[in-house]
C-alpha cells in the first residue's frame, strides 16, 4: 500500500485488491483529476491544528461515502475518473468572502470542534473553478493550544510520523489520504458502521518506538514522493482502524 505526494497534492496508487487500478494504465495518460479541499482559516480565529487534520480526513470520507459519488450519482463519474488514476488532493485556505464563495460551489462542508473544511467533487487538474483556483495553498500554519488527548482505543487513528515536520496544509492532505487508504481496505459492513457512527477518528503523532511497530505491522501506509518539505520515500501516515488492527493480530 503506497501513496506519494507532489508539492501541493497527494497522489496515490490503489491497493492490489481494490476495484481501482494499482498499476499505470490508460487512465494515467488521460485527463487527470484532483480532489479539492478548502480549510476555513479566519485571521482572528484559526482552527487548532489537530482538529483541522481530523476534519480534513473526515471530509474525504464523507465525500467518498456520499450517494452522489456512487452509482449514477452526479459526482460518480468524476470520482471514478479520479480514483482510477493517480489520486491527487489539494488543500487550500479561505477566509471571509473567499470562504463564502467556496461554500456557494457544489460540495460538502464538514465541521469539527474549531475547524471547517469543505470538500468538493474531483475536478480536472487543468480545470479548477475560478473561485477555488485563486485560493492560496500556503499559509496554513496552525498550532494546538494544548496537547491532544490520548485517543480512544475504539476509534480509528491516523498516526503521523514523529520524524517529519510538515506544514498544516500538507499534513491535512496526508491525513485525508490515510483515511482513504483505510476506507479502501474495509469491507462494506465495516464501512457502513463507520459512516453511520459519523466517521469518528483521531489524528495523533506516534512515539518513535510505536512508529516503528506501526510501519512494519501491515497497516495502510502513506509514503511521500519528496517533491517538497520532506525526503523521498518518507512514511507520513499509518492508518490504524480497529477492524484492520484485529485482522493483523
Amino acid at each position: 500500500m503506497v501513496a506519494v505526494s507532489t508539492d501541493e497534492s497527494t497522489t496515490a496508487t490503489a491497493p492490489q485488491d481494490s476495484p481501482f487500478r494499482s498499476e499505470p494504465g490508460a487512465r494515467d495518460q488521460a485527463r487527470q483529476f484532483v480532489l479539492p479541499l478548502v480549510a476555513r482559516i479566519e485571521r482572528t480565529a484559526p482552527p487548532a491544528r489537530t482538529d483541522a487534520l481530523e476534519t480534513a480526513a473526515r471530509a474525504v470520507l464523507v465525500l467518498l461515502a456520499d450517494e452522489r459519488s456512487a452509482g449514477d450519482g452526479e459526482w460518480a463519474r468524476a470520482v471514478r475518473d479520479w480514483q482510477d488514476a493517480r489520486i491527487r488532493k489539494v488543500v487550500r485556505r479561505a477566509r471571509g468572502a473567499e470562504w463564502r464563495r467556496a461554500e456557494a460551489l457544489p460540495g460538502i462542508t464538514v465541521t469539527g470542534g474549531t475547524a471547517q473544511v469543505r470538500v468538493f467533487p474531483p475536478v480536472p487538474l487543468d480545470g479548477w473553478p475560478k473561485d477555488l483556483a485563486r485560493l492560496q495553498v500556503s499559509g496554513t500554519e496552525l498550532d494546538d493550544p494544548e496537547p491532544p488527548a490520548v485517543p480512544d482505543p475504539a476509534v480509528p487513528v491516523l498516526w503521523m510520523s514523529p520524524l517529519l515536520d510538515m506544514s498544516a496544509g500538507k499534513a491535512m492532505a496526508q491525513a485525508g489520504h490515510g483515511a482513504q487508504l483505510a476506507w479502501w481496505e474495509l469491507g462494506e459492513e465495516q464501512r457502513t458502521a463507520w459512516r453511520e457512527a459519523g466517521f469518528p477518528l483521531a489524528v495523533r503523532t506516534a512515539g518513535h518506538a510505536h512508529w516503528r511497530d506501526l510501519t512494519s505491522g501491515g497497516l495502510p501506509v502513506v509514503r511521500d514522493a519528496g517533491f517538497t518539505e520532506i525526503a523521498p520515500g518518507s512514511c507520513t501516515v499509518v492508518a490504524e482502524h480497529p477492524a484492520l488492527r484485529r485482522g493483523r493480530i
